[in-house]
């Protein structure tokens, strides 16, 4: 279930939302750390992710589910936010070059539906970046943020949900190795808490943030065999002849 737009932009003003926004943003921009001239359509709530694509990228949209709500975005510039049905985009087939789903996978109701649309709007060879929170972080289990109210997911799951998918899996990180917590002592030790855990505790980090590229093409396997069709070969019945005859069957391999 999604949560309401307002509260998703009111955490985001939050010391807390700014602090999550370059803890998370960071991993992403080393993933894309350019995309001039691209088209970056965002899903969900990706804007507090997208903005530093605003002035490079040829086009950028952000499309907000309807049971999500939707707001102008961004705050400086004209309009670029479009309500949408997330099953069912308003977009025309290989529209945009890049496509980030941010508070969507993990909120909507049927994950492969949505990434079958983000499969269609998706160029070929496009590239999508996925951010979700992690069934084994403790962030998915607190209610500080927007993460902990969503469907988490472990590393293995979201991998295995992309390739079913058709998107081959390029790159993944994780961010958020600090506990949640208001805590100002907290908030300031944060960068020592993501060097610390990218070390020592990569498992149990709080977000999972995975790239991958559509695939156009499936390859399908190869067993060596010659396959064998069986055809039938007409048999002409002289005039008067007996009827009731079974037709000759004649076997053709096919290399």
């Amino acid at each position: 279930m999604y949560l309401d737009v307002v509260h998703l932009r009111a955490f985001y003003d939050l010391p807390l939302g700014q602090l999550l926004r370059g803890l998370i943003g960071a991993p992403v921009a080393q993933m894309w750390p350019d995309i001039q001239g691209q088209s970056l359509l965002g899903l969900g709530y990706a804007g507090p992710f997208m903005r530093r694509y605003h002035g490079s990228a040829e086009r950028v949209i952000s499309a907000m589910p309807a049971p999500q709500g939707a707001i102008h975005w961004p705050r400086e510039h004209a309009n670029s936010c479009a309500l949408v049905e997330d099953e069912a985009l308003p977009f025309s087939d290989a529209t945009f070059d890049r496509i980030m789903l941010v508070h969507a996978l993990d909120h909507c109701s049927d994950p492969s539906a949505m990434l079958r649309e983000v499969w269609r709007v998706l160029a070929p060879g496009g590239r999508v970046i996925v951010v979700v929170p992690n069934r084994r972080g403790l962030w998915a289990r607190s209610e500080l943020s927007p993460f902990g109210y969503g469907r988490p997911y472990s590393g293995s799951q979201l991998k295995e949900l992309m390739k079913n998918c058709q998107f081959n899996v390029l790159s993944d990180s994780e961010a958020l190795f600090m506990p949640p917590s208001r805590a100002v002592s907290i908030q300031r030790t944060a960068r020592t808490w993501e060097n610390l855990g990218r070390r020592f505790w990569p498992a149990f980090a709080g977000i999972l943030i995975l790239e991958a590229e559509k695939l156009v093409f499936r390859s399908l396997p190869v067993d060596g065999k010659k396959s064998r069709l069986r055809v039938l070969r007409p048999v002409f019945i002289p005039d008067g002849a007996a009827t009731g005859l079974k037709p000759v069957r004649q076997e053709r391999s096919e290399q």
